[in-house]
Parts: structure tokens; sequence; C-alpha cells
């Protein structure tokens, strides 16, 4: 890790089989290549970065992972489970978060947690007592019959991520999470992502603030529809001579074609 505020996941990165394996994954509309033949691979407790300007394929390359669009060419797993034949299964066994709130907000927070419980199969039992683990952790146990709505916007963030690691998914996917949040609540969040991290859960994110970025083991970043770099944040700065991965994210996608 580059920033001195988190600790590192790397070390707990055992060399097992990757959670998320792509090789020359690949999705056309028509004559347009929106993700061309990207490659790569996820450890277990690795957060990885995936960057990218708008247009780049990175939210389409996303949407294949999570069982959500059928890819064109290529082949991917995630959790095991192939993009092709097994959506369904993937997204059992995934977490997904976007930066559009995805709770119910005229839910209390207990309602919501019960309600997506139900939904991931947990039994009433394990829903009980992961929605008092989950409230007490977080610091909200005063709040459990309080309207999500009625949250301040860190909280429902916060509140977001942790429900979305309610069945304890192998894998978590992580879309713009912090927009709009303020600096502090995001250091706050990211320290909930290093604590999913070192309990074992891949962590798959994208993010426009550069920042982040650093706070990533890895980085790839798409232009057009290609990964045109993928190392650690240091790996990085040292490849593009460039002191922060803004200036190594500017120098990439000041040659994008495709940028709106």
């Amino acid at each position: 890790m580059t920033s001195p505020l988190f600790t590192s996941s790397a070390a707990s990165i055992q060399p097992l089989a990757p959670v998320i394996r792509c090789e020359g994954l690949t999705k056309r509309f028509g004559d347009f290549v929106a993700v061309n033949a990207i490659s790569f691979a996820v450890a277990p407790g690795e957060i990885f970065g995936f960057l990218g300007a708008n247009g780049a394929g990175k939210t389409t390359a996303m949407r294949m992972l999570c069982g959500l669009l059928g890819p064109t060419g290529g082949a991917a797993t995630v959790a095991g489970f192939d993009v092709f034949r097994q959506p369904e299964l993937i997204k059992q066994h995934i977490g997904y978060m976007s930066q559009k709130f995805s709770l119910y907000e005229d839910l209390t927070v207990r309602e919501n947690i019960r309600f997506y419980g139900g939904v991931y199969g947990l039994r009433t039992a394990a829903i009980r007592e992961k929605t008092d683990e989950l409230l007490r952790r977080l610091g909200l146990e005063a709040e459990r019959h309080t309207l999500v709505g009625s949250l301040p916007l860190g909280w429902k963030q916060k509140l977001a991520f942790s429900v979305a690691l309610l069945h304890a998914p192998a894998v978590v996917f992580l879309d713009e999470p912090t927009g709009g949040v303020d600096p502090i609540t995001r250091r706050q969040f990211w320290d909930l992502l290093y604590e999913a991290a070192a309990q074992g859960t891949t962590v798959f994110v994208t993010t426009h603030y550069m920042d982040e970025a650093e706070y990533c083991d890895r980085v790839s970043i798409m232009v057009d529809g290609k990964i045109e770099a993928l190392d650690t944040p240091a790996g990085l700065k040292r490849q593009f001579g460039a002191e922060t991965m803004n200036d190594v994210f500017l120098h990439l996608a000041r040659g994008a074609k495709n940028s709106g």
C-alpha cells in the first residue's frame, strides 16, 4: 500500500485459485466493441481497483462479471462459476453495491437487513443474529427502527456495504461507492473494505477518486475497452514516471477515443 492511513491487506493474500479470472473477455454491441479482449485475475482477499474514464468499458465489464450481461467472447469465472453458463450462480455468490443507494429508504434499518437476508436465502435465526452483529459493529443499535431515508449519506453507504456482505460472498463489487461522501466518511468506509479483505472477501472497486486508487492492492486502468495498465499503485507510478495515481490516470486517459 502507498497510503499510510491503512494497514495493507496484501500480506494476507494467499496463493489460492483466483476468485475472478478473465481471459480475452469481450463484449460487442453491433460493430462497437465495448470491452476488447481483457485478461486479468484477482486473488482472494485482494482489493482490486478497476478504473477508467466514462466510456472506457469498465461498467460493461463489471456487468458481465456480475452475471447481468452476457459476454460476446473470451472466458471468465467469478467465484468459480462461468459467466457464460452460470450467471445465476454468480449472483448468489457475490455482493454488489452502487453509488446510487440500493436499500429501501421507506423501510427501517432493521427491515432492510431482514429483507436482504431473506433475498440472500439466510434462515430467520441467522438473519436475527447477523442483524444484531451488524448494528453493533456499525454503532447503529439505537437506529434499528429508524427509516433508512433519514440517515446521513455516510451511514447509508456503510449500511449498504455491510448488507452486501450479509451472506458472506466470495467477492463484493463496488461501483463508485463513495461518490458524494465527505473525506472523513470515505476514510471510515475504506476501513470497512480493509476489514472485509482481511477476512478473505475479495473487493472489486471502481472509483473516480484517484487518492482511493492508492489504497488498492492492485489497479487496472481501462482505455477504449482495453486494459492499458495493471499493477500495484507504486508499480504504475514507477512505470509512468508519475508522482500520483491521478497523474497516471491522466496520462492514459488523454489518449482515449471514447471519453463521453
